[in-house]
């Protein structure tokens, strides 16, 4: 078994990467002294993935929308305890999450390490799925549906996706919907579980006062063989254009709330970590806390303390976007794009460049005081197969010109769209 040590003297972190036998790849952050300890089980399989086929297959297979969040639910059970009753005997924290391009399951702990691993390994890799459990459970998951369907945060999101994306299942909710989950049975559910569940399609980031070796050893011997499959995701045609420019629901909200931002051509699987830190350095530009823009409409009353940003991207889909609440969203929409208009014609001020520059690579280096930053940043740098600290290493490398190109060559007016929740 081959370690790679992976060390930065200028951050003064290192972190152990390896590759087992059936393929599974493991990343461990060992921090001394540290009194918790956090660990990621994950699998590279999302909410977009409703079509898919192994290699040899020669039709692709297509899976209920919402499948992977459904089998999510459904693994944490088994015909005795379940896991979450197993994590609490030995006074661990756990949780999971699906979300468009993965399913990851993890604990955090003080004490009893080796035991929440152990836990951890057994039940991801001990699917207990029957025709009673999975009709029961659809009705759990239909609440949790109906529960989204009201909540604007969650709507003003998706809702805008609808608008943006044609195509591409991102638009789609990631619970799915009621219909789609009464699809689901016991047989889907292991046939997605066989396909996406084997270990060269997985991950683990592990960050506390662990000896590395040893918990690589521990790993090795409690993880199963690989079937050697290769799965093939089906290409998602989406056109460059939006669906529509403005969506609008009314829900029980104190205010408006909104979501806004601009549809990118995304012709490749993904970005790459040098477009989304030089992207992240511009949106902070435009819209951070420290920037013009924020400044003027916290002063105008258009906003709240809150204008946040993202750039959201993944598997053939990429979009800047920005949220918040505002008495007049269009208001805040004018702002903004009059705004990047007015960068693009008079050019970044240097010092707005080199304080968003700082504040990323600050932010860098504080996530490695806290484990579960830790091992949210090595999940990230997995899924988007870099050296973690290649991250700081390229936001230092960042120029001006670098920002300017992305402003000149991003962000087109033809691809935006908003989407409102506004008061019944």
């Amino acid at each position: 078994m081959n370690i790679i040590e992976h060390k930065s003297d200028a951050l003064g972190e290192r972190y152990y990467e390896t590759v087992l036998d059936n393929g599974l790849r493991v990343y461990i952050c060992p921090k001394p002294d540290f009194a918790t300890a956090y660990a990621v089980y994950g699998t590279r399989y999302g909410s977009i993935d409703t079509r898919f086929r192994l290699g040899g297959d020669g039709d692709f297979t297509d899976v209920p929308e919402g499948i992977a969040h459904f089998l999510e639910h459904k693994l944490f059970e088994s015909e005795d305890l379940d896991a979450f009753e197993r994590f609490a005997k030995t006074g661990a924290y756990a949780n999971a999450y699906t979300s468009f391009d993965r399913t990851c399951y993890l604990f955090a702990c003080t004490s009893n390490f080796e035991a929440n691993l152990d836990i951890l390994l057994d039940f991801v890799q001990s699917p207990y799925f029957t025709a009673a459990s999975v009709q029961k459970e659809q009705g759990i998951i239909g609440q949790e549906i109906r529960m989204y369907d009201d909540d604007p945060q969650w709507r003003v999101m998706f809702n805008l996706l609808c608008v943006m994306y044609q195509n591409h299942p991102v638009r789609i909710d990631i619970a799915g919907t009621v219909e789609s989950i009464a699809e689901i049975d016991d047989r889907l559910l292991y046939k997605c579980y066989e396909t996406f569940y084997d270990p060269s399609n997985m991950f683990i980031c592990i960050a506390g006062d662990v000896d590395a070796e040893a918990v690589i050893g521990r790993i090795a011997d409690a993880v199963g063989p690989s079937k050697g499959l290769k799965i093939e995701r089906s290409a998602h045609s989406e056109p460059v254009g939006i669906v529509s420019s403005y969506t609008e629901q009314k829900l029980s909200v104190s205010q408006p709330m909104f979501c806004m931002g601009f549809k990118e051509p995304c012709d490749k699987p993904e970005v790459t970590l040098r477009e989304y830190l030089q992207t992240n350095i511009l949106l902070d530009i435009i819209a951070g806390e420290s920037s013009p823009l924020f400044g003027r409409l916290l002063d105008e009353g258009l906003i709240g303390e809150n204008l946040g940003t993202e750039f959201f991207n993944g598997y053939g889909y990429a979009a800047e976007l920005f949220e918040g609440e505002s008495r007049d969203p269009s208001a805040v929409r004018d702002a903004l794009l009059g705004e990047i208009e007015r960068l693009r014609r008079d050019g970044i001020d240097v010092q707005d460049f080199i304080r968003s520059k700082n504040s990323l690579y600050g932010q860098t280096v504080m996530q490695y005081n806290n484990v579960e930053q830790i091992g949210g940043a090595l999940v990230a740098a997995e899924m988007g197969g870099y050296d973690l600290f290649s991250m700081a290493d390229e936001i230092a490398a960042v120029t001006l010109e670098d920002i300017e190109r992305r402003l000149h060559t991003s962000m087109s007016a033809d691809t935006f769209a908003m989407s409102v929740v506004a008061p019944k």
